[in-house]
């Protein structure tokens, strides 16, 4: 069998997936990362309170995990929208298109910052990227050779730090804002060692092991996508630290702090300046092949692209979303709503 006719028989398995189960689900189902759950399901439930539709499910299963049940496939059995704390891989859209997901809409719904932070009650810290990389990562140069990190305070890697046993808590590799951070904190700290930074230039493949894979020897602990856990246990041990997105700092700023990464704050306008250097996107996927079988589609991404909710004085600006500026919100707003297709 050629490989358009297996094209052509998915397509048509897909349909009548869709076709026979439509009347299976009448309601939206969301899944993805857990720094946008908290703004999807503020979102679903204006929405189910607002409108004939039933409240959308959403589940926090991470950026990765998410576009993985996404791309399984189509039909009432799969999720019809994934939000990602990061932006869909090449690879994850080849793995779409492989079960017959292949038309995607990618929607920007925000931005985001990535905080590194230690209980209200402990004591406050300023970082610099470079040290961010010291205390996580798995290797580290020292004496022009790359070592096992032998760090195991703070204050062996800089004597402003305290005392304090490196213990970061931190999301597994399944989360977007693992794959965030790596590439955001861990990249540009690793670059501060002119040796790593010459690697980055003549041997980007080895580099990027290097600078993404961070230490397994207990002093980062994976806390799991539930970022409310991690804010716990910080308020048990204040001498730890955690990393999770600025919307969480922002909801419980009474009992967590950040700390500021080379001079800056994470604040609201700073990450939407763009002067914190840990800041990244957020977005949701929506399944189009869905949008005329799952009742409401449509319309839920109309709401969450509502001045409403995700406008400088939404609903979302109140949970921690940081908005879009203005013209491109409306062009976002645009594309979203009349579903376009996703461009890479």
């Amino acid at each position: 069998m050629n490989q358009q006719t297996l094209t052509l028989a998915a397509a048509v398995t897909a349909l009548g997936l869709l076709a026979g189960g439509a009347q299976a689900r009448d309601q939206i189902r969301i899944v993805g990362s857990s720094t946008v759950f908290p703004f999807s399901t503020a979102v679903a439930e204006a929405f189910g309170r607002s409108s004939d539709f039933k409240t959308p499910v959403v589940e926090s299963t991470g950026s990765g995990g998410g576009l993985k049940l996404f791309c399984a496939g189509l039909g009432t059995g799969h999720p019809d929208i994934t939000n990602a704390s990061r932006r869909i891989k090449s690879s994850e859209v080849e793995n779409c298109a492989k079960n017959g997901v292949t038309e995607i809409t990618e929607v920007k719904v925000g931005y985001d910052g990535i905080v590194i932070g230690n209980a209200a009650a402990g004591e406050p810290v300023a970082l610099g990227l470079k040290q961010v990389f010291m205390a996580l990562a798995k290797q580290v140069p020292i004496d022009g050779e790359l070592v096992d990190n032998p760090y195991v305070t703070w204050r062996q890697i800089d004597p402003s730090l305290p005392g304090a046993k490196i213990e970061v808590l931190g999301p597994p590799p399944t989360s977007g804002t693992r794959d965030a951070f790596v590439e955001l904190a861990m990249e540009k700290g690793a670059k501060a060692f002119p040796m790593l930074k010459a690697m980055a230039k003549a041997d980007k493949k080895t580099f990027k092991a290097v600078a993404h894979t961070i230490r397994e020897d207990g002093h980062f602990i994976e806390a799991g996508e539930n970022d409310n856990l991690i804010v716990q246990k910080l308020e048990k041990n204040p001498a730890a630290f955690g990393i999770f997105g600025f919307s969480f700092l922002d909801q419980n700023a009474d009992r967590i702090q950040g700390a500021s990464i080379d001079g800056v704050a994470p604040e609201f306008e700073d990450i939407a300046e763009g002067r914190y250097p840990v800041s990244r996107s957020l977005y949701f996927y929506v399944k189009k092949a869905h949008a005329d079988t799952i009742p409401g589609i449509r319309e839920f991404v109309a709401e969450f692209t509502s001045d409403k909710a995700w406008g400088p004085d939404g609903y979302l600006a109140d949970k921690g979303l940081i908005p879009l500026p203005d013209a491109e919100r409306a062009g976002v707003a645009r594309d979203a709503r009349g579903l376009a297709d996703l461009s890479m």
